[in-house]
């Protein structure tokens, strides 16, 4: 073990600087899953997701050297069989399925700082009560894989930690135990001990149902690089894989997909707002589930991630806290639903009551995500991500970002389509069927009554009390020189929403002076600008990595 004060911060990535931002981090991938339906693990699923994700190299980048991938990754259904087997090698004597986790953890280089974060881990474990099996290195095979000099030369120590579930815990109550000790143990290590920065240590999955394997890798590395994934007896119902396009970010291991319990094609423009009202949520924050370490769980989001794994992060709160992976997913990113007449009203009230609670993670995304007991996909209210899937005769489901990722038989096909916009579709593995958006959204809005709950605690505006003031004629002009307006905000702004009620529109191009340097005087929200991406549709990729970050903003998709 070595002291705080010897472990260094190591830097992986650039900070701030020039026109580089690491606050502009978004993703453009892509994804795929295949799983059966009724929840039989098998070899087939681990040899399709090969072929899936071989098959979406071209949505994943690479750097100047061709081996050294974006990122790419899977993650599986927990295949008992194989760790039983494993574990037997290591002297270490598996409960039954359920009764144990498995993380895969990504530690530093460095040997002293591995076993410092280790005995950190540990101690965590111990003072939460939870019982340590024992370790395992993780086997890997960079020369079969042929990875690259820049993805080795930052590469990870990986390891897998194995923790014994408590007598007479139920699963659910497991898992939440696991995500405790893991927030602690991350804030530990990456804030306490001058780490945060570095991200040389990070856990990848930490779990009794799921397991993820990924890495700054080409799809068709990761498998050769991983010789687990390749094991015949590594067996699985559930294969979720990724392949990273970075379209603004720094390539890492760590930021590489799936991440703990989805992953995700697009971008998510609104991140900055998101991510400040979920930090300014903390203060009021309650559980019933955890009571008073509901603040270890904090920060809900992790420091240096992704816009996917800043999602992933709050997904796994609302999850953890009680909520349904369904209902989860329908709060953070809910259809355009407010001026929908053929909506049904429980469902509007549904996201009447849970707008109230969580603003729309917005933007161009298609989004696989599971908690090992259902899986499904969802696309944004816009429809600006592509998402096909099929069901087949023998209980397999098929979901990508495109049509060919894996050859079908058309006559064993039972039903195929394209995932609309703002729609979701939904497997469970305990009823063994997939389940329509109708169906899922009907049982989430009529779970409570968000209709009496929004009649009764939303709080309009007339309802408060005030003063009525009425503007004298004479005196607008001077009010309104008073606040900045102009004769252009009366006639193209404040005009076409008073006679017309709508919004007014005009192009993208504005070469008026910036605010902060203009002669005139200007209102105070001129000095503030809306960050979007703007997705185009070029060609090819040929770009270089430069160019590609010095135009931060751009969707390359």
């Amino acid at each position: 073990m070595c002291a705080k004060k010897n472990i260094k911060n190591l830097e992986i990535r650039p900070k701030k600087q020039g026109l580089y931002d690491p606050e502009f981090e978004r993703d453009s991938c892509g994804v795929g899953l295949v799983a059966n339906i009724k929840g039989v693990p098998s070899r087939e699923i681990m040899d399709d997701a090969y072929i899936i994700n071989s098959r979406m190299d071209h949505r994943g980048g690479c750097g100047f050297e061709e081996n050294t991938g974006d990122g790419a990754g899977i993650l599986l259904a927990l295949p008992h069989g194989f760790f039983k087997e494993e574990a037997k090698k290591l002297k270490i004597n598996l409960p039954e399925k359920g009764n144990y986790a498995v993380g895969n953890i990504f530690f530093p280089q460095k040997k002293s700082e591995k076993n410092f974060c280790k005995k950190t881990i540990e101690d965590v474990l111990k003072k939460e009560k939870l019982e340590l099996l024992g370790w395992r290195k993780v086997p890997i095979d960079s020369k079969k894989a042929d990875v690259g000099p820049a993805a080795l030369d930052c590469k990870p120590g990986i390891e897998q930690i194995f923790i014994k579930a408590p007598r007479n815990i139920k699963q659910n109550d497991f898992e939440r135990k696991l995500y405790l000790v893991r927030k602690i143990f991350t804030k530990k290590l990456r804030q306490e001990s001058n780490l945060s920065q570095a991200l040389m240590f990070y856990a990848c999955s930490l779990s009794s149902r799921l397991i993820v394997y990924k890495g700054m890798l080409t799809p068709s590395q990761l498998f050769p690089f991983f010789p687990d994934l390749e094991d015949k007896t590594f067996e699985t119902h559930l294969a979720m894989v990724h392949s990273r396009f970075s379209t603004n970010t720094f390539p890492s291991w760590d930021r590489a997909q799936p991440c703990r319990y989805m992953c995700h094609n697009g971008e998510i423009n609104t991140l900055k707002g998101n991510m400040n009202l979920m930090q300014s949520r903390q203060g009021k924050a309650s559980s019933d589930l955890y009571k008073n370490k509901i603040n270890k769980l904090f920060p809900i989001a992790e420091p240096d991630c992704s816009d996917s794994g800043s999602f992933d992060n709050v997904l796994e709160l609302l999850i953890m806290t009680g909520r349904k992976l369904p209902e989860a997913v329908m709060m953070m990113i809910p259809e355009a639903w407010q001026n929908d007449k053929n909506m049904a009203k429980v469902k509007k009230d549904f996201y009447q009551y849970s707008s109230s609670l969580m603003e729309p993670w917005d933007g161009p995304a298609s989004i696989v995500f599971t908690d090992g007991t259902q899986v499904g996909a969802v696309l944004d209210r816009n429809g600006l991500r592509p998402s096909r899937f099929y069901v087949t005769d023998n209980d397999k489901v098929i979901m990508a970002s495109e049509v060919g990722v894996l050859e079908v038989e058309p006559k064993t096909v039972l039903r195929k389509g394209r995932l609309q916009p703002g729609k979701m579709f939904l497997i469970d593995f305990e009823k063994g069927k997939l389940i329509s958006d109708e169906e899922i959204k009907k049982e989430v809005a009529n779970q409570h009554p968000y209709g009496d709950w929004n009649s009764n605690q939303i709080i309009e505006l007339d309802d408060l009390p005030y003063k009525s003031k009425k503007y004298v004629v004479s005196d607008l002009i001077s009010k309104m020189k008073a606040f900045g307006y102009t004769t252009e905000t009366l006639e193209f702004m404040l005009l076409p929403l008073v006679t017309e009620l709508r919004d007014p529109l005009g192009s993208m191009g504005n070469d008026a002076a910036l605010a902060c340097l203009s002669d005139k005087p200007r209102m105070i929200y001129d000095y503030f600008k809306q960050l979007f991406a703007q997705i185009t549709n070029p060609p090819n990729r040929l770009y270089s990595r430069r160019n590609h970050h010095v135009f931060g903003m751009l969707d390359w998709s």
